[in-house]
């Protein structure tokens, strides 16, 4: 009878061991050996590998644009989720209040995630920014505030500034979606005992809204900050070929790896892995930061 539970237990978790092994240990196992080594192609045999040691880590630490690439996902990371997180936070408290027509508003600003992030993203560049013509040029023109409507949000000054508006309003609708659930989430009777005793509105998010959706806030953290070091498509289409100005990480190994002959790139493999590798542990630090900091906590209402 023991017998027969062990092998419904292997047989149980066989698939998933086997899916875990092969689309994610020997991937990431694979692909720390070739931050070890110089490889003329991705796909070359490890026969024409050549050992390199850590020189693939050095060179990427020694490399301007890496460098510049790593605080650029800092900024990323620390502006655009305090933004995004904060108008998705005042979206959802909003809307889990009462306010009228609240399902248009929910499915309106949830829309630009229905849209791929290439149509988003030459959205704003030519219709939006565009310099001439675009939608700020017209409203700020319009508006009279004359400053803003000299801006070209395209030049090298103003294209990370710009990248980073389009992104965030991407995504706002997403992560307001997962706040308002939490909100929603939370007991009605806490708050009618709240305003029972005097609790204004403001009193009402601080004191109760905002611990309680402790950790909702860290969920988002976590997902943002996965989303922040695997920054890509924007990144791309803001900029066809690296430019200091808008290269992340993850648009810095595509060159090394993928890169076209006419982007002035040269590929070089086990850097592009190396930089994978460097990904890898950002998420995972990343992740123990969250853990720690944000300590999950089981709620009892």
């Amino acid at each position: 009878m023991k017998r027969k539970h062990t092998m419904f237990i292997i047989t149980s978790l066989a698939p998933a061991a086997i899916c875990f092994l092969v689309m994610f240990a020997y991937p990431l196992i694979r692909t720390f050996l070739m931050s070890l080594n110089q490889m003329p192609a991705i796909s070359s045999s490890t026969a024409d590998w050549s050992f390199a040691g850590l020189g693939n880590y050095i060179g990427l630490f020694k490399n301007s644009v890496f460098i510049a690439s790593l605080k650029n996902i800092g900024v990323l990371w620390l502006v655009g989720g305090f933004l995004t997180l904060g108008i998705a936070l005042l979206f959802a408290v909003i809307l889990a209040s009462g306010v009228k027509g609240k399902k248009f508003w929910r499915s309106a600003i949830y829309l630009p995630n229905t849209i791929s992030a290439v149509a988003l993203s030459t959205m704003w560049l030519q219709y939006i920014f565009q310099n001439k013509f675009g939608l700020f040029k017209q409203l700020f023109t319009a508006l009279g505030w004359t400053a803003l409507a000299k801006i070209n949000w395209t030049a090298p000054g103003w294209i990370f500034w710009a990248m980073l508006i389009s992104y965030v309003y991407g995504c706002v609708g997403y992560f307001m979606l997962i706040l308002l659930s939490g909100i929603e989430g939370i007991p009605q009777d806490i708050y009618e005992s709240a305003i029972i005793d005097g609790a204004s509105a403001w009193t009402k998010f601080w004191k109760i809204t905002f611990p309680l959706l402790r950790n909702v806030i860290r969920t988002c953290i976590t997902l943002w900050t996965v989303g922040a070091v695997n920054f890509f498509v924007w990144a791309k289409m803001f900029s066809t070929r690296i430019n200091t100005k808008t290269v992340t990480p993850v648009f810095f190994l595509y060159e090394k790896v993928f890169g076209a002959a006419d982007s002035g790139s040269v590929l070089d493999i086990g850097a592009g892995a190396a930089v994978g590798v460097v990904v890898a542990l950002l998420v995972l630090l990343s992740y123990l930061i969250m853990n720690r900091v944000f300590k999950e906590e089981a709620l009892e209402y």
